[in-house]
């Protein structure tokens, strides 16, 4: 039987979201249901330590909102560790200074700064088509948020196409990569999002250059934010990234009810 692409399968699984992940975000995280009671009883105090209603998410919380290789299917799997291309095309710098922090945050990972605590955080592989995909769940201030959202609004007009500048093959020498960053639409959901497609192309002057294409995708959901990068240096479709975010963002929500059921 012919092979169905993941991303067919994780687009077709997000449509399904709002109706089924409640169901899948407590099989697959593990996160108990609430157990009915009778109406007669008294009202149900949480001990000490239970989840807040509201508030930041718990640890516990936050893993069982992330996105897993269950959610998405075969041939997804628990990363093998930092793609190759993270070094060869990532490692570089540029003379604007959004441009440069633009690659710094693509580089390691952390769009919202080193500062941000990552409440929880998973990296997946599709070693069939070569694609990798970083999903974070974080603990920020809104204004915070907001703040590097606009900033990545700003980047199309600032940062849309430039030259970046890295390590050459021999020791001492310098390459040049050409970076595209362009705006993409994200599904309606959150509260507030943004989503760039910045595409990486070098070392300038050779034959058959290698392209790297990214996805990035960051959403605030309340008082919780969550953010994605799939990357590949293959075709990249865009439903991979906008189906993690729709899913992702449900499975918050639903966490979030959960929560409110328990106090």
């Amino acid at each position: 039987m012919p092979r169905i692409p993941a991303r067919v399968v994780l687009a077709s699984f997000a449509l399904g979201a709002v109706t089924v992940t409640g169901c899948a975000a407590g099989h697959t995280a593990g996160t108990p249901k609430a157990s009915a009671r009778p109406s007669s009883s008294p009202p149900h105090r949480p001990p000490p330590t239970a989840a807040p209603a509201s508030g930041p998410l718990t640890d516990a919380q936050a893993r069982s909102a992330l996105v897993t290789e269950n959610d998405l299917g075969d041939p997804w799997a628990p990363t093998q560790g930092a793609a190759t291309w993270r070094d060869g095309m990532l490692k570089a710098t540029a003379d604007a200074p959004d441009c440069r922090r633009l690659l710094d945050a693509l580089y390691t990972d952390e769009l919202f700064g080193a500062k941000a605590r990552t409440r929880a955080v998973v990296g997946l592989d599709d070693t069939m088509d070569e694609v990798q995909l970083r999903y974070q769940v974080l603990a920020l201030e809104r204004s915070e948020v907001d703040g590097t959202l606009a900033w990545l609004k700003s980047l199309p007009s600032k940062c849309g196409h430039f030259s970046a500048k890295g390590e050459g093959k021999g020791a001492g020498e310098e390459s040049v990569r050409a970076v595209d960053v362009a705006a993409v639409a994200l599904p309606g959901v959150g509260d507030a999002r943004e989503g760039l497609r910045v595409t990486v192309t070098g070392p300038a002057g050779e034959g058959n250059a290698p392209v790297l294409t990214l996805d990035l995708a960051a959403v605030r959901v309340g008082d919780d934010t969550l953010a994605a990068t799939v990357g590949s240096l293959g075709d990249l479709a865009p439903d991979v990234a906008n189906g993690v975010v729709q899913l992702g963002t449900q499975r918050l929500l639903d966490v979030r009810k959960q929560g409110r059921a328990a106090v």
